[in-house]
């Protein structure tokens, strides 16, 4: 999912709103100069308008930030963005009024500002309510949304319950409440919204539950072993939340992994702790070279996808594509696509091969394996480009060309507590496992812990040496 928050997202935003201020500029100069009748038309040439146009840029760019004209959206009502822009906008122009008078430079025409103004004002609301409104729509389909659980079901639980709920646009699904009495299971906090279970429940929660955040609404203090669960969820990967009061220095609790910033959600000062990376321009880029490299590639690739399906089908009767449920960000499912390189009927044969499993954990792998179609299954599954129809997971938003592999939900039902935090980053088509020499070899614990390491130190400079070990990898055909 791409960060409102991003650097790089707030940055292409304040140019769209400079560039916007400009044409405004430009228009209020013609509609002054060529369009207004009789004595109201017409400009002197005594200003330089070029310059003028230079210091509107420059004073409007400087104010839109100091404005915060790029707080995220999804914590702010619409009427919120639109006031905060008319207000940027005025000031703007109160500045320039000043910086004008104290330059005395009084050719200005004062109509042509006040019809600037006013195309700026116009211009930005509805550029802005286009944006936010696209985004409400995107999230009401279903799409960049935030599953939310709460610890907590009295007044500060039920303050933060009513403004998500107030704000559907925000795109955050409510998944329930944990509370530490266990006479309020099945009570009401808000409309639709109840208390699911007890907060000890919480690790079997997050285990069969997609949870993107927790929210601890309630005072810490209150919370048996709090420090517990918050070192339950960052094992987990799942982001946490506090709305105050300030109890965590009571808790003698350090983040391990996690990063830990203060940020309003909602109008409400919340402490967050992140699980991945806070490098929001990186994964910014991330996802976009992501979409557009795979867009490329299927476009590319289609004379080998025709060539592979008519190879398969000579061989192995059956669909071309083999589809499966796996798990991504925070345990959501999706189908993944693969090009079939077992028989019809693999899963079926599973049981009886289960003894020749010659790895350790809940996966599956043996080096001669039955199932696998001659010719082309083999010569697929030694260069992996079988996972090249992955990149239709990849344009979907599922997957990413990088990251840890996307596992079935069976073998994450296995999964340590520890080993669920891979679950925190989008899957991806290869990973530092996939690019180890004798990787099956590798025990699952050491899979793991490769997955985690990636997490941890996540940077673009890392997958773009496992992208470059990945090439040499299908080159060599040292996959299996």
């Amino acid at each position: 999912m791409l960060k409102e928050k991003n650097r790089v997202i707030v940055r292409f935003h304040l140019f769209i709103d400079v560039l916007i201020t400009m044409v405004a500029f430009v228009g209020a100069y013609g509609i002054k100069k060529y369009l207004l009748p009789g004595g109201a038309g017409g400009l002197s040439t005594a200003p330089n308008y070029y310059t003028l146009l230079f210091m509107v840029t420059v004073i409007w760019g400087l104010t839109f930030q100091a404005f915060n004209l790029y707080e995220p959206y999804r914590k702010r009502s619409l009427m919120q963005v639109l006031v905060n822009a008319t207000q940027a906008v005025c000031f703007c122009l109160l500045v320039f009024g000043s910086l004008l008078y104290a330059l005395k430079n009084h050719d200005v025409s004062r109509g042509m500002i006040l019809i600037f103004g006013g195309l700026n004002m116009v211009m930005l609301c509805i550029s802005k309510a286009m944006i936010y409104l696209v985004l409400v729509r995107i999230r009401k389909r279903g799409y960049n949304t935030r599953n939310i659980l709460v610890v907590g079901s009295l007044e500060r639980a039920k303050d933060i319950l009513k403004k998500i709920e107030k704000q559907k646009g925000t795109g955050y699904t409510i998944q329930g409440c944990l509370d530490t009495d266990p006479v309020r299971i099945g009570q009401e906090v808000i409309p639709g919204v109840t208390v699911i279970d007890n907060v000890e429940k919480l690790s079997d929660i997050l285990k069969e539950t997609v949870v993107d955040e927790l929210i601890f609404a309630m005072p810490m203090k209150l919370i048996p072993e709090a420090a517990t669960y918050l070192t339950l969820a960052e094992k987990m990967g799942v982001s946490v939340r506090i709305v105050p009061d300030w109890q965590i220095h009571n808790l003698v609790y350090k983040p391990g992994n996690a990063s830990v910033s203060f940020e309003t959600f909602l109008q409400i000062p919340t402490m967050k702790m992140h699980m991945i990376s806070s490098d929001a321009v990186g994964l910014m880029l991330k996802n976009v070279y992501d979409y557009v490299f795979s867009c490329v590639m299927l476009v590319l690739s289609l004379p080998f996808f025709l060539v592979v399906a008519v190879a398969i089908k000579i061989i192995s009767p059956g669909p071309v594509f083999y589809k499966q449920k796996r798990m991504g960000v925070n345990g959501r499912l999706f189908d993944i696509y693969k090009f079939r390189t077992m028989l019809v009927g693999a899963e079926k044969m599973l049981d009886a091969l289960k003894e020749a499993n010659e790895a350790d954990g809940p996966v599956f792998k043996i080096r001669k394996d039955p199932r696998v179609i001659p010719y082309a299954g083999t010569f697929l599954r030694k260069t992996s480009l079988d996972e090249l129809p992955q990149l239709i997971n990849v344009v979907r938003g599922e997957m990413s060309l990088i990251g840890p592999r996307p596992p079935i939900p069976s073998e994450v039902s296995e999964y340590e507590l520890w080993q669920r935090r891979r679950l925190s980053m989008k899957p991806g088509m290869t990973c530092i496992w996939q690019v180890t020499p004798n990787r099956n070899d590798v025990s699952f614990d050491g899979w793991m812990k490769m997955d985690l390491e990636y997490i941890d130190n996540w940077s673009l400079g890392l997958d773009a040496r496992i992208f470059l070990s990945t090439i040499r990898a299908v080159v060599t055909g040292s996959g299996r």
